[in-house]
């Protein structure tokens, strides 16, 4: 049974060379694209962690990977790949887009 979430062929043969490659040495690491598909089923449902369906491996590999990645640039790099792809397919219409940002506060005294 396939998820709405699941990366489709497509999809994964643009995102797997985008993948950090696994050590040569220790535990082999779990499968990338089960692992993508659980981290995305989890963000996309909203449900915890530990109630990810067993078809889409274990709750903590996928948390520390989505961790992981997200410190090391990997999803900086797949998001950067993607938005060049959809561009060059002519599906971004850059005259209507909006850039989200974080107000801070100035300390005190800053002109």
């Amino acid at each position: 049974m396939a998820y709405a979430t699941d990366l489709t062929n497509e999809q994964w043969e643009r995102t797997r060379p985008l993948l950090p490659k696994p050590a040569r040495a220790g535990r082999p690491r779990a499968n990338d694209r089960r692992t993508i598909n659980a981290i995305l089923y989890v963000l996309k449902s909203g449900c915890r962690w530990c109630d990810l369906p067993s078809r889409l491996g274990d709750d903590s590999t996928a948390h520390r990977r989505l961790q992981r990645w997200a410190g090391d640039g990997t999803w900086g790099r797949i998001w950067r790949a993607l938005l060049a792809t959809l561009d060059e397919e002519g599906h971004i219409d850059w005259e209507h887009c909006a850039i989200d940002a974080s107000y801070v506060r100035a300390k005190r005294g800053a002109t």
